[in-house]
């Protein structure tokens, strides 16, 4: 079983306190995700601002008519820089997804770090190869996207 990873960097023209509580409120990541997943927050409580051990629970629906739900922890805060999300059940063996900020000239980089590895071994790791990686290109570009509708796009600074 192989851990595979995924790093997604983008350039934010915002302040980090403004793109802190904007990544840092799991409603918002219902608006990023593409509207065919129908993702849901389900759990019973409101969920607020994150704190380490803070669970949060989906449901979506990431492959056709297939629902699929998932809960994750919060495992690391550090506010404006970093927060740290693990799957605690799910469709992953493993999941670990890095939330890192950092101030820019214009703006904040924002850098998503995705560790994962899949359940049922060579199979797992052969699905991952034609569907995945592939699905999970096109949601972090479909937020890529959304991301410049909220925030705008970085404009070149002059030296």
């Amino acid at each position: 079983m192989k851990d595979n990873s995924l790093i997604y960097t983008q350039k934010i023209p915002a302040g980090i306190d403004e793109v802190w509580d904007f990544f840092s409120d799991p409603h918002n990541l219902v608006k990023i995700t593409p509207k065919e997943m129908f993702m849901r927050i389900t759990n019973s409580d409101d969920v607020g601002s994150l704190y380490e051990g803070m669970t949060i629970s989906y449901r979506l629906y990431p492959f056709f008519d297939f629902p699929v739900r998932w809960t994750t922890e919060i495992i690391r805060v550090e506010r404006p820089c970093v927060f740290e999300d693990e799957q605690k059940s799910g469709p992953y063996d493993v999941w670990r997804h890095k939330h890192l900020f950092r101030e820019i000239p214009g703006g904040v980089e924002m850098t998503d770090s995705i560790l994962y590895r899949l359940p049922f071994g060579a199979l797992g790791e052969f699905f991952n190869d034609v569907l995945i990686r592939r699905r999970l290109e096109y949601i972090f570009d479909y937020r890529r996207k959304k991301i410049e509708e909220i925030f705008g796009i970085v404009r070149a600074v002059a030296s």
